[in-house]
This record gives C-alpha cells, structure tokens and sequence, in this order.
C-alpha cells in the first residue's frame, strides 16, 4: 500500500475542551468547535476544515488549468456550504459550491472550469467511496 502522505497527519486533544491539536508535514494547526457547542473557537471546526479542502483543491486544480491554457483570469474565488438533507428516510449530506472570477467567462469557458472544478482530487475523493478503519494504538 503507497499512502498519499509521506507522513500521517497527526492530533491530539488535552483537558482544554475541544480544542485540538494537528501537527502536519511542516507546522501545526489548531481546529476547535464553536462556543455554542462548548469550545472556544479558536480555531476552524471539522466541518470548516472539510469544506476547506474542497475549496483549496478547487482553487488549485483550477489556477493549474487557468495557468496551462494561459488565460487572463487573475483571481479566482470558491466558497462552499453543507447542509443535510432527508431523502427515503435516509439522510445525505449536500455540498454546494460556488466560483467566482475576476474576470467575464463566456459560457464555453464556463462549462470547461466547471469540468475541471469537478475533477479536483478532493471533489474525486468525497464523491467516491470511502471506507475508513479505525485502531487503537497501544
């Protein structure tokens, strides 16, 4: 098996209430839940951090593109939402996400960057199947 990282993103919660810790390649993140639900919110929240994947995938796989083909789209924006939703006594989790450009895009254009927006890894992965196992390390 060949994982993605070369190191395992790695987190840790001491007494402080929700407030954890994520140690990645080259520095550290803090991530918290919202006062509303006991933290302190001094950092983004699960859910933040998941849509914020999303859109740094989107943003990047898209200025790869925008660069390759030279197009003049300086600025590019994304922002993403989720909510859930009941269907067939079965409730589904919803991603809207939206881009914005700096610039006009006529609707061939349009269509092409939806395309690529589409196919960013993150947006793979999340449509995808996931199967996620869980051990205890002793």
């Amino acid at each position: 098996m060949k994982y993605i990282l070369e190191n395992p993103v790695k987190g840790k919660i001491g007494v402080q209430k929700y407030k954890t810790s994520i140690h990645w390649r080259n520095g550290e993140l803090i991530a918290d839940e919202p006062k509303k639900l006991g933290g302190q919110d001094i950092g983004p929240d699960p859910h933040t951090l998941l849509l914020s994947s999303l859109i740094t995938c989107t943003l990047a796989t898209l200025r790869m593109y925008i660069d390759h083909k030279g197009l003049a789209l300086p600025e590019i924006q994304v922002e993403a939402n989720l909510f859930h939703r009941i269907e067939n006594q079965e409730t589904t989790t919803q991603i809207e996400r939206k881009v914005f450009f700096g610039a006009q895009v006529d609707a061939e254009l349009q269509k092409r960057l939806l395309r690529i927006a589409e196919q960013c890894p993150i947006s793979k992965l999340l449509k995808g199947h996931i199967k996620i196992s869980t051990a205890i390390i002793e």
